[in-house]
């Protein structure tokens, strides 16, 4: 997986699916992918722009990747 940089939401999705999540499912106001283990992750919605790694190291937290696990990965 690439280092903690700026990504395309796609390839942020694609990652995702990877380390176990499934989905994206259709929500109120934003898509959302589930992990075996229970945990619910809300997507960002798409934009023209990158997802900022700032944002990314959030979103990594509130899935539970550590930044080492999605670098190596």
């Amino acid at each position: 997986m690439p280092v903690v940089a700026p990504i395309k939401r796609r390839k942020f999705i694609r990652y995702l699916k990877q380390c176990g999540f499934t989905g994206p499912f259709s929500g109120k106001r934003h898509e959302k992918m589930l992990h075996p283990d229970g945990r619910w992750l809300i997507l960002p919605n798409p934009h023209e722009s990158d997802i900022s790694s700032e944002f990314l190291l959030a979103l990594l937290k509130q899935s539970g990747i550590s930044r080492e696990e999605w670098e190596v990965l």
